[in-house]
């Protein structure tokens, strides 16, 4: 009869631990049990500790991955915050930020027009009669999903004597709430556009799904990140769109494994917003984020 041990069945269970543990800092976790109730920065010190832990984060996650830090670009997002929160933040370093809606964009970029280094990404769907606004002042477009769009923008653009990054968006999650390309049109988009000499096509976005569900939003990042490499093979329309913009406060260490070169974080910079997701994402009803 078999002797039972329980100081060789203690150890066992350690080393199946450790094991465990080990296996569990191969890959991040998702940040959504936070979503909503990251503390708000109040003051420039509070803007530096954040933008510290983010980029701890990106370094941690480009640690896990094998992937140099300088590799990801880190773009704030201050969407729904005032001018005075923008303001410390960018007393804080904060010179690109991200906002959802264009007019929102436009009326702060108006205000805090004495910030000569301030720049502003556009990073929500916009309109085809809103392209105007856009092409007067943004540094980059992270939405681009329609043709009517992409002329209207290089019209509106060769017109005020400027070019424009854009960033071809791309519904990886195939949520019918979500804007952007099926990924089956993605290329034939691309060859589409040749002829838009404003537009420079620097890379792929996307929206993981709405879930807590990490291995469903890594999937999202994944197809994102092979459908970028099958692009750099075709070079369709002679693009080469290196870049992929993925990942938010909650799963950006994902997307950095993944493959993201640019992380879009809001929320675990400038704190909790004050209005809910269905605000910048209509009809929205799934899981909290």
């Amino acid at each position: 009869m078999p002797v039972h041990d329980p100081e060789n069945t203690c150890s066992t269970r350690t080393l199946s631990s450790e094991a465990d543990a080990v296996e569990t800092e191969k890959h991040a976790r998702t940040r959504h049990d936070m979503h909503g109730q990251w503390p708000r920065a109040e003051s420039v010190q509070d803007f530096r500790d954040n933008l510290l832990a983010v980029r701890k984060r990106i370094e941690q996650a480009c640690e896990r991955a094998g992937r140099d830090p300088s590799s990801v670009r880190l773009l704030p997002v201050s969407k729904t915050m005032d001018e005075k929160h923008i303001r410390l933040a960018h007393e804080a370093g904060c010179t690109l930020l991200g906002e959802n809606k264009v007019q929102e964009a436009w009326q702060k970029a108006q205000a805090m027009n004495d910030l000569t280094d301030l720049k502003w990404s556009v990073i929500g769907h916009l309109q085809r009669n809103k392209a105007r606004v856009v092409a007067r002042f943004a540094s980059e477009f992270q939405a681009l999903d329609s043709m009517r769009l992409a002329v209207e923008l290089d019209k509106r653009l060769l017109a005020e004597d400027r070019s424009l990054d854009v960033y071809v968006q791309v519904n990886t999650s195939e949520e019918e709430s979500k804007y952007g390309l099926a990924l089956p049109d993605v290329i034939p988009f691309l060859e589409q556009l040749r002829g838009c000499d404003a537009l420079n096509v620097k890379g792929l976005m996307t929206l993981a799904e709405f879930t807590r569900d990490e291995a469903r939003i890594r999937a999202c990042f994944v197809r994102l990140r092979e459908l970028r490499d099958h692009i750099l093979d075709l070079e369709p329309g002679g693009y080469s769109p290196h870049e992929l913009s993925m990942g938010m406060s909650g799963d950006f260490e994902v997307a950095i494994e993944e493959g993201a070169t640019v992380v879009r974080v809001g929320q675990a910079i400038f704190g909790a917003r004050s209005l809910p997701d269905e605000y910048f994402w209509p009809g929205i009803k799934g899981e909290n984020r």
